[in-house]
């Protein structure tokens, strides 16, 4: 699968609003669950209708409805009409593809970010699209797939910690985006041992292989960056907003999602310069290598220009060549050769040219 997504053909001309799914079906079943809460209750299901979160709201408790899959354009009607929503929020919703963004409605305030995974197995990083729909009484979180990345802060809730049973959605929503953060910088630290384990390689004797894997983490890191600097934009976007979804009381908590995302984002950019460092020492290292091969072969090659020069002279065919009559003229010559080859090597160690 493309990492860098194209539009299809299929989707141009279609409406804004129109319930559509635009992207790649990662589960067979839509899985939707509750989780209501308040400081002292605690209700955790999960539901086969849509017409189940009627009840939630009039409640006064904090309701997390989680969907899991978001394929079926019925399910996504009915949570629009369930919840009083605009049709083109479930639109983006189904839009895997778009950027990250947030957008405020009269009922609510619509997140769009980007959630990033390290297989450890596979070792594989995937990114799959996270939408929030924030209401005074009801989080909707909508994922592609059904997975554990939140089961943290599902645990918190079930330990009855105090700061999330007693807030609102909004801290809610802000403890969801911090686990979305942290992987970022977690997938992030792990690709950077990764790239600082290559100097290791760089100070031995760097080989194609070292340039494969240099090559291969400037992939990943543009990769990373990709969904990365977006989020960035995104979150200082919300840090920003006047908006009645987000309490005042919970803002410290979003200009701490600020600064680990502005972290994250300083993390990549020198690790970037550190691959772009490391493949210029790989160049300049094979460079050298190069220049060191060129300097013995041209040293050696200046020495035989001499001794060649002699060996011609002594192979012509010529009749009269007196030297040839002498008794000892071929161990002269060697002697002569022998001499004219030391003492150039002499000569070019003296300069220091080798």
């Amino acid at each position: 699968m493309a990492r860098f997504i194209k539009k299809h053909k299929k989707e141009i001309g279609i409406s804004p609003d129109e319930l559509w799914f635009r992207g790649d079906q990662k589960i067979e079943n839509v899985l939707l669950r509750i989780i209501d809460f308040d400081s002292t209750n605690l209700e955790e299901k999960t539901i086969s209708s849509v017409n189940e979160l009627v009840k939630l709201r009039d409640k006064n408790s904090v309701s997390w409805f989680n969907v899991d899959g978001l394929h079926n354009a019925t399910i996504m009607e009915e949570i629009a009409a369930v919840l009083s929503l605009d049709k083109i929020i479930l639109a983006d919703v189904m839009n895997t593809h778009s950027n990250p963004k947030v957008q405020e409605y009269d009922n609510c305030l619509f997140i769009s970010i980007k959630m990033m995974q390290h297989d450890e197995q596979t070792d594989i990083i995937s990114v799959e699209n996270l939408s929030l729909i924030l209401t005074k009484s009801v989080l909707i979180s909508f994922q592609e797939k059904q997975g554990d990345v939140f089961e943290p802060i599902r645990e918190r809730i079930r330990k009855q910690k105090k700061r999330i049973r007693n807030s609102g959605t909004d801290y809610l929503t802000f403890a969801l985006l911090d686990v979305v953060v942290d992987n970022y910088i977690y997938i992030i630290g792990n690709l950077g041992e990764k790239i600082e384990n290559l100097e290791e390689n760089l100070e031995g004797e760097p080989n194609q292989i070292v340039i494969d894997q240099i090559n291969t983490f400037k992939r990943e890191l543009n990769y990373i960056r990709k969904n990365v600097k977006p989020a960035r934009e995104l979150l200082l976007a919300i840090f920003k907003m006047d908006t009645e979804f987000i309490s005042d009381s919970v803002d410290f908590h979003y200009k701490e999602l600020l600064d680990n995302i502005n972290h994250a984002y300083e993390l990549s950019e020198s690790y970037r310069e550190i691959l772009t460092d490391q493949l210029n020492i790989y160049h300049t290292t094979m460079t050298s290598k190069l220049n060191d091969i060129m300097k013995f072969l041209t040293i050696f090659s200046v020495i035989f220009i001499p001794l060649t020069f002699i060996a011609g002279v002594y192979g012509t065919n010529f009749e009269v060549l007196p030297e040839l009559h002498y008794k000892n003229s071929y161990f002269i010559m060697w002697g002569v050769m022998l001499t004219i080859a030391f003492g150039m090597l002499f000569y070019f160690r003296k300069r220091k040219w080798f």
